[in-house]
C-alpha cells in the first residue's frame, strides 16, 4: 500500500517531519511518500494561507506524476482543501483534522484541540463542524507559537503544556495535537497529563490503510461526484 501525505505549506523540512511521523504510525507494509506544493505559503497561519494553500494542494496532486498511490491524507489542520481534494482524486482522501477528531471521540465524550496561533482557532472550529464533529470539542486553544516555530522542542512542549491545562479546565477529556508540526508530541505529554493525546497524522494514516484494506472509497452519489466536465485555467494564462 502507498500513501501520499500532502504538507499544506511549501517548507520542505516540515514535509520531511510530517512523513516521519507518519512512517512511524504506518503498517509494515505501507509506503509513506510527502508531497510539497511548489507555489503557497510557507506555513499556513490564517484564512488567506488556508485557501490559497488548498489550491496548491490540489494542484500538487493534478499534476503528481510519482507512483501510483492508494489513499491521500492531507496534514493540514483546519485548512481548506479536503471536500476538493475528494471530488479530484480517485482513492480514500482522509484530513488530519477529522481524523484526530473521529479517532479522539472514541476514547472520551469531549476533546480539546492544542494549536499554534490563536487566529487558527475559528478555522478548526469550522473544520470539525463542517466534519461533524464539532459539537464533542470543549475548547480550541492556541499555543501562541508561530507554526515555524515548533522545531524548538521545549519551548513548544511548555506551551503546548499550559494550553492543555485549559482546554482540560474546559472539560476536554482527550487533547488532540492541531498542527500536522506538532506530530510527536504525544509522547512526550501524554503521561503528564494524564489524558490521552491524539496525533492527526498518525491517525490519518492508520484510518487510511483501514479504509484501503476494506475496499472503501469516496462515494459519488452526491457531493463529492466527479468534478463537471468544463474548462479550467490554473494559474496565469500563458504561464
Amino acid at each position: 500500500m502507498r500513501i501520499v501525505v500532502t504538507n499544506c505549506n511549501t517548507t520542505q523540512e516540515m514535509t520531511e517531519e510530517i512523513v516521519r511521523g507518519a512512517r512511524a504510525a504506518a503498517g509494515p507494509g505501507t509506503t509513506v511518500l510527502g508531497l510539497t506544493p511548489e507555489w503557497g505559503p510557507e506555513s499556513a497561519e490564517g484564512w488567506l494561507d488556508s485557501y490559497l494553500s488548498a489550491a496548491a494542494v490540489m494542484d500538487a496532486l493534478r499534476t503528481y506524476e510519482g507512483p501510483a498511490y492508494d489513499a491521500v491524507v492531507m496534514a493540514g489542520f483546519g485548512e481548506h482543501g479536503r471536500e476538493g481534494v475528494r471530488e479530484l482524486v480517485d482513492v480514500p482522501v482522509v484530513d488530519i483534522t477529522e481524523a484526530a477528531a473521529h479517532l479522539a471521540c472514541l476514547l472520551g465524550r469531549r476533546y480539546g484541540v492544542v494549536t499554534t496561533l490563536e487566529r487558527s482557532c475559528g478555522q478548526i472550529e469550522d473544520s470539525l463542524e463542517l466534519a461533524g464533529v464539532g459539537r464533542n470539542c470543549v475548547a480550541v486553544i492556541g499555543t501562541g507559537l508561530g507554526v515555524l516555530e515548533l522545531e524548538d522542542g521545549e519551548r513548544t512542549e511548555a506551551a503546548f503544556l499550559t494550553a492543555a491545562e485549559r482546554a482540560r479546565d474546559a472539560g476536554a477529556e482527550v487533547l488532540v495535537l492541531g498542527c500536522a508540526g506538532m506530530t510527536g508530541l504525544q509522547r512526550l505529554v501524554a503521561e503528564k497529563l494524564g489524558v490521552p493525546v491524539v496525533d492527526g497524522v498518525g491517525a490519518a494514516v492508520k484510518l487510511a490503510e483501514s479504509l484501503v484494506e476494506l475496499g472503501l472509497r469516496t462515494s459519488r452519489a452526491g457531493g463529492y461526484a466527479r468534478p463537471l466536465p468544463k474548462r479550467r485555467v490554473w494559474g496565469r494564462v500563458g504561464e
